[in-house]
């Protein structure tokens, strides 16, 4: 029995080993899907490695800082030390929507191996570390167990730049028997997003980017949501880092709490941040701020006691000295629903934010409200798509200048992460265009949001967590400065009837809204001409040329944003024909001077044409028929020649160009004796009436067009 008992030994502590070692790794399964859906990643990393390797001796995860949201560090006490949290309640992930869940826990039933191999990939992707991310997937993958994880291990390459690996995978996953329908339609979105960053380093012009120095700016450990004081050349900005505002130092640390901070910007350096301190900073978190005209600061506040109660506050500023702050009304802060990332516009007309509140289009939205003269804001309105999707659309800011609004978004086509894209604003149908994705180098296949720009368009910051740092990706401001947008026009001057170039036209340009902005350029030897214009201008063109009647356009540059090169604005140019040129459509009353509608609508034309051509000199002439007597007709034809005249005074021509003369019935076009072979009161009979009723313009006079002077 002893015997037996010695050789059943081994075999029962094994037995209880091995159950003790499987419950073991069972609780750290669940300890790590605990973590996971608590979104705290790097302790979720920690359990599932130890799933794979119970012996590995894990050290400690200094967690990156992500865009939206922080949650309070507190400081351990002698007796328990606690978790570190990440720095946002991360980001809506659109692919998570669409998982196959009931897959997924069939996965982690029949082989948790691949299971915890899937699960580590996303906690890395989710942490941004893209490298570990696409290590575990692709063990996942190739497994075979869990088919879906293919389109994790593409989305985990293009965090990594691999944008043509990210496609082969896609691709893969696409064509797999297996596939998640709705993951397979995200997969061929994906696709255009690899393309796009293949094609990301063809920048249009070029953009510099630096991270401003740790000392200042990016001090701590996370800085983002730069903002402008309108008030001043100051930025304020978020950050976490050491000292900031706490109420209890026994329980809480700072380091990890979102304050509120300005900086100023010398010819070298930015200047050493500064706290807001209380009232406007508390031991809770502030950031994400917009400061209007008014100097009304609006910034997002939350506590980690209730991280899904996210609101937006605002308070007064004087000299910088920041009244009590104030929650905004329900109408934006929606109960049970977060509200975040307010953007107030330059000039206070438009306030934008992000919600998740009812309405949308999915996870977060971006939300307008119109403010009046009197700062009332009306009833908040879902801006639509295409800005929204299904995904995460955020940290919107309203360029005035240009009507562009920018935001990031994960549900567009992008690099990876969040994207910064632009949508031009309609104001006559109060609706966005299509979003545009600004592209590399300003975009990454990491997170990159909370873009502002200057004015001038040259310059501005943006957040991103692009650049590593200890235990992840970490959110730094970057500050980027573009080359002078520039605008410019080039075409050619043609004869309309031979199309032929016509060399020494004078094409002169004039902005509408600035009368010094004048531009007078001849054509060279092959008809071409060139001109750079101005930002922000509605310029009217016009050509002309001696003996031809000239050619007229118009080139707005106040609605662009980038470079634009206003190619192939040709004219063509008429040659005046000798003698009268008839205007159609010239009738009166019978037996009157007075001008009938019609007539009025050919003058319009005839208006335009002498203001195009204010170098010509004209004379309106005006013809009776035969019937009546020859001196009423005489004088008729003078009262409605000078009728005409006086028409064209008022549509803005000057009256020293213009000569009126009435022919009465002695320049007939069709004479007396072919009339009478007409059957009388006929149309034909009646017809030629009309003809020699006619009214003629007659150019008298031509001032010289000189070139040789000409300049800018």
């Amino acid at each position: 029995m002893r015997s037996l008992l010695c050789k059943l030994l081994p075999v029962l502590i094994t037995c209880l080993v091995s159950d003790c070692f499987s419950q073991s790794k069972k609780m750290w399964i669940e300890g790590g899907d605990k973590a996971f859906k608590e979104r705290d990643y790097s302790t979720a990393i920690l359990y599932y490695l130890k799933v794979i390797d119970d012996t590995s001796v894990m050290k400690s995860v200094v967690l990156p800082y992500e865009v939206q949201l922080v949650n309070q560090k507190f400081k351990p006490d002698s007796t328990k030390k606690h978790k570190r949290d990440t720095l946002k309640i991360a980001k809506i992930d659109t692919s998570a929507k669409n998982r196959n869940k009931g897959a997924l826990e069939s996965l982690k039933k029949s082989h948790p191996k691949e299971y915890v191999y899937f699960k580590l990939g996303e906690a890395y992707r989710f942490n941004a570390e893209p490298s570990k991310a696409v290590e575990y997937h692709r063990m996942c993958a190739e497994s075979g167990k869990y088919p879906d994880s293919r389109y994790f291990l593409g989305l985990s390459l293009m965090n990594e730049r691999k944008y043509q690996n990210a496609m082969d995978e896609f691709e893969k996953y696409i064509n797999s028997g297996t596939k998640n329908d709705s993951l397979a339609a995200l997969a061929q979105k994906m696709e255009g997003g690899c393309y796009l960053g293949l094609d990301s380093m063809n920048v249009k012009r070029e953009i510099k980017i630096r991270m401003p120095d740790t000392n200042s700016i990016n001090k701590g450990n996370s800085s983002f949501g730069a903002c402008y004081d309108p008030s001043s050349q100051k930025i304020i900005f978020t950050s976490a880092r050491k000292g900031n505002v706490i109420k209890d130092p026994k329980k809480e640390v700072g380091d990890y709490l979102c304050d509120l901070f300005s900086s100023e910007k010398t010819d070298t350096a930015w200047i050493s941040a500064v706290n807001f301190g209380a009232p406007l900073n508390t031991n809770e978190h502030e950031a994400a701020s917009s400061i209007g005209p008014d100097n009304t600061i609006y910034f997002t506040k939350w506590n980690d006691m209730k991280p899904d109660d996210v609101c937006i506050y605002q308070a007064k500023m004087q000299n910088e000295r920041v009244y009590q702050p104030q929650k905004m009304s329900p109408a934006v802060n929606v109960s049970g629903f977060k509200a975040m990332h307010p953007s107030i516009s330059s000039d206070g007309k438009r306030f934008f934010f992000s919600s998740n509140r009812p309405g949308g289009k999915g996870g977060l939205d971006i939300w307008m409200c119109t403010v009046d003269e009197s700062g009332m804001m009306s009833e908040p309105k879902n801006v639509g798509a295409p800005v929204n999707t299904a995904g995460d659309e955020e940290t919107p800011f309203y360029h005035v200048l240009s009507g562009q609004l920018y935001f990031s978004s994960n549900g567009l086509v992008g690099l990876g992460g969040l994207d910064i894209f632009k949508a031009e604003f309609n104001a006559d149908e109060n609706l966005f265009g299509i979003p545009v994705n600004i592209g590399a180098p300003i975009n990454s296949s990491n997170d990159d949001a909370y873009f502002i720009m200057e004015k001038t368009q040259q310059r501005g910051l943006f957040s991103s967590d692009r650049a590593e740092c200890p235990g992840g990706n970490c959110y730094k401001i970057y500050e980027f400065v573009s080359e002078p947008i520039r605008f410019d026009v080039s075409g050619i001057v043609f004869d309309s009837k031979t199309n032929e170039p016509m060399p020494m036209a004078l094409v002169t340009i004039r902005n509408v809204h600035n009368d010094d902005d004048i531009q007078m350029i001849p054509t060279n030897e092959k008809g071409e001409y060139f001109a750079e214009l101005k930002a922000g201008a509605e310029y009217f063109m016009k050509a002309q040329k001696n003996k031809f009647f000239g050619d007229a356009a118009s080139v707005l540059t106040k609605d662009k944003s980038a470079t634009t090169h206003f190619e192939n604005q040709d004219f063509f140019l008429t040659a005046i024909p000798e003698g009268e040129i008839e205007i159609q459509g010239i009738e009166y009353d019978f037996n009157s001077a007075a001008l009938r509608p019609v007539s009025m609508a050919s003058l319009d034309k005839i208006a335009e044409l002498l203001i195009l051509n204010d170098n010509l000199t004209v004379d309106i002439e005006a013809n009776t028929d035969s019937r009546g007597n020859d001196a009423y007709n005489l004088k008729l034809s003078q009262a409605r020649a000078q009728s005409c005249v006086d028409y064209l005074i008022s549509k803005g021509v000057t009256a020293n160009r213009l000569s009126s003369k009435g022919n009465g019935e002695t320049k007939p076009l069709i004479t007396d004796e072919e009339i009478k072979k007409m059957v009388a009161k006929s149309p034909e009979f009646e017809a030629a009436h009309q003809k020699n009723r006619r009214t003629a313009l007659k150019i008298v006079g031509e001032s010289k067009i000189n070139i040789i002077n000409s300049g800018k």
